[in-house]
């Protein structure tokens, strides 16, 4: 990297991330003025031009690339319409140990003083609690599933390339036309579609004046600047802001610029938390790269410090900090914004190019929380590029992950899209699969599968707080075979998915009515040509996900009981309910015999990769194809993020002799330690599962750095993700760290400041990781050979 990018890379990484009440004390003023004066679509749009209008802009040292989330770098702002932070809520972010934000005691008193008193009974999350059923609170209560739309916007949203030929003055021209048509005689939803199409407008408008701002800005610093280099980087800044968002990008610099201001739009208007993400970003840019390297208006070192400072500006915007529970068990600064490397272009040719390198090499370079970047691999991906993500992986970094092309493209296809459609899209979040650019793809929370089949054991009564929370399906006791409990599993199951599909089909309503989000619907194609909100149906595709966790916790489990109960009746019901009561207390014999003695899933051993596939399709009948708001739109994929550490804490003992509270099994990974026979084993049980039904699988595996070294370790890495994504396989990502260095880290941790891991669906810098998140890392299998 070069100087300039060594200065922002230092301040960057140094900045402590800090809460910021800015925004939230706008959005109340404006709603505390206009609230019922003008239709909910138009009042969220004003809103939307008075935060461009009104907030802080900043424009660094150095910066090529322009505009923050907040006022200054790191400073987060809060969305309080959705979910109003409490005083107490701002102590926790403030004290708590590992990531936290500064909070000015002045913010504090804001909050206090004008926030809250505003937004009690008002915001989103106050409204849905005073609805929400006192079942589901138990079940949430209990660790069955999560939170999400509950507390943050829904949506993964991930753009195509429509905002590389269009600019906002062309999305207005299409905005009149759709209004000019509008059918007042014969379409009764056409007042509606006429208030939201007014509402896009007046975004588009003020994403224009957003960046009008900050040319004027440039300006103003280029008049006082003695350095005449940054005079005029200063003044082309300026002549950037005023080109885009207006119009189409023409430039290298206007196209990276172009979709920065598109991303804080999307993330300053409603996105509290959540995916933004530019899609397939070397795509997007090798057209305007090309063009500008053979004309010789670019060259290739430039067009890397330009990637370098947006790579910058990203990370300059940390995740808006959770509230009450949620607050405290945060464990990322992460907004999972994940870039999408070669994969296929809509023709089906490969989409690699020499940007798809350039950005190998910058993250490589920075080594920054975020944006975290994947390699999309398809059939037609060239080992070239695969071997040259593969140098980035195996020097620790934990990205970028690497998905199946081909089996992304199958999963959308299968549920409905165009393969055009489906070859433009792709993964984000953490390995979500959507079409970029026109689909809303919305996460609806965690599903804590092995606590159902704790509840299966105890009749419906949480063993953690003696309540009956779920169906009685009868007295294990009397169970006669696996048949017996699998089938109480099942009925358990879709009480549990039904309880918390009841909910989310109420929130998404609650969102389409009343936080609708005019300004993303612009460039998502068909919510101007339907008239209709991101939230509302207006997207090409539809989508609506439950995130699967804990299978390789519950395949254990069951086939410890299937063999050792039903099959070889060596251990009791009785006796094995008793000792998970007690945590295996004065049973340390029979837990490590089921431990050592039980075929377990990551292995390539049928008798338990069976019971994964059997577990998997209740999961996908139970769950796909279920009727939400927009349609028969839910589907699952098997996803965990963080949450297998929170549900492990919800969940007692199981019957695989895991120890109560400790982190269930993460995404589609291997139970801790189950995992015996090397990474080939693991991929083989994978390949078993048919994960073209999901939307997405998570694959972790952890390799000692000496496995990866020189061009043979390169080599197999590349073999070992060939092999697995011929066998279906999804996703897989690596950490590649030896547990001495983690264990390091934990005694002196400022000497491991950017010792980055992969946590789940993205990296963190370890140290930075509470003492739970550290130890499941340290747990998982270092493989130490293929």
């Amino acid at each position: 990297m070069n100087e300039r990018v060594k200065r922002l890379r230092h301040l960057s990484f140094e900045t402590a991330p800090s809460f910021s009440a800015e925004r939230a004390v706008l959005v109340t003023e404006f709603y505390r003025e206009n609230a019922g004066r003008y239709s909910v679509p138009v009042l969220r749009a004003l809103n939307f031009k008075n935060l461009c209008e009104k907030k802080t802009i900043y424009i660094g040292e150095d910066e090529l690339i322009v505009g923050e989330r907040g006022p200054a770098p790191k400073a987060v702002s809060t969305f309080p319409e959705l979910t109003c932070h409490s005083v107490e809520d701002l102590e926790v972010l403030h004290t708590r140990p590992m990531q936290r934000y500064l909070v000015d005691p002045k913010d504090v008193e804001l909050y206090r003083n004008v926030v809250i008193p505003y937004w009690k009974g008002r915001s989103m999350r106050d409204r849905a609690f005073a609805e929400i059923p006192q079942g589901w609170k138990d079940l949430y209560e209990a660790g069955l599933f999560t939170e999400f739309m509950e507390q943050r916007a829904p949506g993964h949203t991930s753009l195509d390339g429509t905002i590389y030929r269009k600019g906002m003055l062309d999305f207005k021209k299409e905005i009149a036309e759709t209004r000019a048509a509008l059918d007042f005689l014969n379409d009764p939803e056409a007042t509606e579609k006429d208030e939201e199409l007014k509402a896009m407008d007046i975004s588009c408008d003020a994403a224009i004046l957003f960046a009008e701002r900050h040319a004027a800005l440039a300006e103003e610093m280029a008049a006082s600047e003695k350095n005449p280099a940054r005079r005029e980087e200063l003044l082309q800044i300026a002549r950037v802001c005023r080109r885009v968002p207006a119009h189409a990008p023409r430039t290298f610099w206007e196209a990276l610029q172009m979709y920065w201001f598109v991303h804080l739009g999307t993330i300053t208007e409603l996105n509290g938390w959540d995916a933004m993400s530019p899609g397939h970003l070397d795509q997007h840019l090798a057209p305007f790269y090309e063009a500008e390297t053979a004309s010789g208006t670019l060259d290739r070192d430039r067009a890397k410090e330009l990637l370098s400072c947006f790579w910058i500006k990203v990370n300059n915007t940390p995740a808006p900090p959770k509230v009450g529970v949620t607050a405290a068990e945060s464990g990322t600064y992460n907004d999972f914004t994940n870039i999408n490397l070669g994969g296929l272009r809509p023709d089906g040719s490969d989409g690699s190019s020499e940007v798809s390198y350039i950005i190998l090499e910058v993250m490589d370079e920075l080594r920054l929380l975020q944006p975290q970047g994947n390699v999309q691999v398809s059939a037609k991906t060239p080992d070239r590029l695969l071997k040259a993500a593969g140098r980035v992986i195996r020097n620790g970094l934990g990205y970028p992950s690497l998905f199946n092309a081909d089996a992304v493209v199958m999963e959308q296809i299968r549920v409905g899209k165009t393969p055009e459609d489906a070859r433009e899209g792709g993964t984000s979040g953490c390995v979500e699969t959507g079409a970029f650019g026109k689909e809303a793809y919305l996460l609806t929370g965690y599903l804590n599968v092995p606590k159902v089949l704790e509840l299966v054991l105890n009749n419906g009564t949480d063993p953690l707080s003696g309540k009956k929370i779920g169906m009685e399906t009868g007295d294990p006791r009397s169970f006669t075979s696996f048949d017996d409990l699998y089938a109480a599993f099942e009925k358990q199951l879709a009480f549990v998915v039904d309880t918390k599909i009841r909910v989310n089909n109420y929130l998404e309503r609650m969102y389409a009515q009343y936080a609708p989000a005019p300004f993303l619907s612009v460039v998502i194609a068909d919510c101007i040509k339907k008239g209709k909100d991101y939230y509302n149906s207006g997207p090409r595709y539809n989508t609506t996900y439950i995130q699967c966790c804990g299978i390789g916790t519950v395949t254990d489990s069951m086939s410890v009981l299937k063999k050792h109960v039903f099959e070889e009746k060596t251990v009791p019901m009785e006796r094995l309910l008793g000792a998970l009561a007690k945590n295996w207390e004065g049973e340390e014999q029979l837990r490590l015999f089921v431990f050592n003695r039980t075929p377990f899933y990551g292995n390539d051993d049928d008798y338990a990769d069976d019971i994964m596939r059997r577990v998997y399709d209740s999961l996908f009948r139970t769950i796909d194809g279920k009727p939400s708001t927009k349609g028969n739109t839910y589907h699952l994929n098997m996803l965990s993020t963080t949450c297998h550490i929170y549900f492990g804490k919800k969940l007692g003992a199981t019957p695989n002799g895991r120890f109560a509270h400790l982190p269930e099994s993460d995404g589609t990974s291997p139970s801790h330690g189950a995992d015996r026979k090397g990474p080939t084993a693991v991929i083989k049980s994978l390949g078993k599962m048919d994960q073209i039904k999901s939307g997405g699988t998570l694959l972790n595996q952890r390799f000692l750095p000496s496995v990866l070294a020189g061009e043979e370790g390169l080599e197999k890495l590349t073999q070992l993700v060939r092999s697995y994504f011929r066998l279906g396989g999804h996703h897989i990502q690596f950490n590649v760290v030896d547990t001495e260095t983690l264990r390091a880290a934990q005694k002196t941790p400022m000497e491991y400041r950017d010792l980055l891991v992969r946590v789940a669906g993205y990296s963190d810098y370890f140290v930075d990781l509470d003492i739970h998140h550290q130890e499941e890392i340290i747990a998982r299998t270092a493989q130490e050979g293929f």
